[in-house]
């Protein structure tokens, strides 16, 4: 069986629509997750000892910087760093092909583990917070999972995040033989084995299935990171996208307000 995180990583490198790129550079921009007030980027700046906001490549360094960091992290009851911050480097300095699939993978489903928290979590003034108290709150994917149950929860979550990535590709109609192939092909380039990729055309020729998919979203964490990951996969520029957003929504019990802080981190105009 193909690992999901793996081809999470791949599909997001492969870029689902030619935005897709832009929509990660700018969630992990100043007005992102770099924004002062951003849970995520208040505490890469307290860990670098305070400074302005990162922005895309500060934060990308602040992240790389703190390797050492997150593996005394670890030893000392952390998970959060190395979970998250290494990985959320790697996916986006990294750029590679198989040798870079793990980081990339855990790098992906640590951006959208940083979006859905950010989304949901009151924004607060004052002191910059906690790391500790951040893993605690942080979802699996940002932060790494610490028994076998956990890590096959996460298995689940980048199997449901991909096939809400492809859930929404076929929003405004049926993806025609050559673009399954274009999309095929993008993917072995990016290092994915034959069995990821029959995968991913075999969920493209599955009807538009949107009760199964938002069934097993379970708690609002997983919810967020299934829109954010629909929108990394749509232009959002016909009716019937707009119209397949609102739906999702709905269905994942998100929001007007959580939805809107996820479309403002990665520069999407909101659908009314």
């Amino acid at each position: 069986m193909f690992n999901a995180r793996d081809l999470l990583g791949q599909l997001m490198q492969s870029g689902m629509t030619g935005s897709t790129s832009n929509r990660v550079d700018h969630a992990l921009g100043s007005r992102g997750l770099g924004r002062p007030g951003n849970p995520i980027g208040d505490m890469l700046r307290n860990l670098q000892g305070g400074g302005q906001s990162p922005g895309f490549g500060g934060l990308a360094e602040a992240a790389q910087g703190m390797f050492g960091q997150a593996q005394d992290s670890v030893r000392g009851g952390n998970p959060l760093a190395i979970g998250g911050l290494a990985a959320l480097a790697g996916a986006v300095l990294g750029g590679g092909g198989g040798a870079m699939k793990g980081a990339l993978g855990g790098g992906a489903l640590a951006l959208l583990g940083s979006i859905a928290m950010s989304a949901l979590k009151s924004q607060q003034g004052g002191a910059a917070p906690d790391p500790d108290e951040i893993a605690k709150e942080a979802p699996l994917g940002l932060r790494e999972p610490q028994t076998p149950a956990e890590e096959a929860e996460l298995e689940h979550t980048a199997h449901l995040i991909l096939r809400a990535m492809i859930n929404a590709a076929k929003a405004d109609g049926q993806i025609d033989g050559g673009e399954m192939q274009r999309i095929g092909g993008r993917l072995e380039d990016a290092g994915a084995d034959q069995e990821a990729r029959d995968f991913v055309i075999a969920e493209l020729q599955k009807p538009l299935d949107l009760e199964s998919l938002t069934r097993e979203a379970h708690g609002p964490a997983v919810a967020a990171e299934v829109y954010a990951a629909s929108l990394l996969a749509i232009e959002v520029d016909t009716a019937a996208e707009r119209d397949y957003l609102r739906r999702l929504a709905s269905r994942l019990g998100l929001d007007d307000a959580t939805v809107q802080r996820i479309h403002q981190m990665m520069d999407v105009p909101t659908v009314a």
